[in-house]
C-alpha cells in the first residue's frame, strides 16, 4: 500500500518543523511539500495532488480557511485538516463549512496525531466529544440567528421555500391547499418585507440566508 501523500501549510517555521517530526514519524504517510501560505498552498496542491493538506488558519497573503474553499472547490477529493492552536469554535464551524475533513490542535499529545490522520485517510470523521457539541452548539445558534433575523410569518416562509424549489403559483396553491389570489398575496408580501423584486431574486436571497437547504 502506497503511503498517503502529505501537504504541510503553515507561515511558521519551526511549526513545520514540529509538524515534519510527528508525521516523518509515521510509515503509512510521506511528507511532498510545504507551503507558507493559502496562495502557495493552492499552488502545490496543483503541483503535488496530495492525499492529505495539514492546513495553518492564520497566515498571509491567504489564510488557512479561503485555501481551503478553493482547495475543496477543485479538489474535492484531497483531505484538509485544520491545525491550529485554537479550539475556538467559530474557526471550527468556519472550517468544516469550507469543506475540512477534520480540525486537530496543535497542542495535543504528538502521539494521538497518527489515529487522527489514519482515520482521516481512512474517510473516518473523528472529532472529540467536546468538538462536536459545540459544533452543534454553534449551528444551532446561527439557526437561531438567521430564523430570528426573518420578518416572514410562517406562511409567508413556507411559500418563500416552494419557490427557492422552483414551484409554480399553481403549485404552490396545491402543496399549501391555499388559491392562486392568496399566494400572488403572499408572495406581494414576500417581496416588499425583503426588498426584492422578482422569483429569482427571492430564491437568490433564500439560499443566501440559510432558509432553504
Amino acid at each position: 500500500m502506497q503511503p498517503f501523500r502529505v501537504l504541510i501549510v503553515d507561515d511558521h517555521e519551526h511549526a513545520r518543523e514540529a509538524i515534519r517530526e510527528i508525521v516523518g514519524s509515521y510509515d503509512n504517510f510521506v511528507i511532498v511539500g510545504e507551503a507558507t501560505d493559502g496562495e502557495e498552498a493552492i499552488t502545490l496542491t496543483v503541483q503535488l495532488m496530495p492525499d492529505i493538506i495539514l492546513m495553518d488558519i492564520n497566515m498571509p497573503k491567504m489564510d488557512g480557511l479561503a485555501a481551503t474553499k478553493i482547495i475543496k472547490t477543485k479538489y474535492p477529493y484531497v483531505k484538509v485538516i485544520i491545525i491550529t492552536v485554537s479550539d475556538e469554535v467559530t474557526n471550527l464551524f468556519e472550517a468544516i463549512k469550507k469543506g475540512a475533513q477534520g480540525y486537530l490542535l496543535k497542542n495535543i499529545n504528538p502521539s494521538a496525531w497518527f489515529e487522527y490522520l489514519q482515520a482521516i485517510a481512512d474517510d473516518e470523521v473523528p472529532m472529540s466529544e467536546d468538538l462536536a457539541f459545540k459544533l452543534l452548539q454553534e449551528f444551532t445558534s446561527q439557526k437561531e440567528k438567521q430564523m430570528a433575523n426573518n420578518p416572514l410569518s410562517n406562511r409567508e416562509q413556507e411559500v418563500l421555500e416552494l419557490v427557492a424549489k422552483g414551484q409554480t403559483n399553481k403549485q404552490i396553491s396545491t402543496e399549501l391547499s391555499i388559491s392562486e389570489y392568496t399566494v400572488k398575496n403572499h408572495l406581494k408580501n414576500i417581496m416588499h418585507k425583503l426588498h426584492l423584486e422578482n422569483r429569482v431574486q427571492i430564491t437568490r436571497y433564500a439560499y443566501e440566508k440559510g432558509w432553504v437547504e
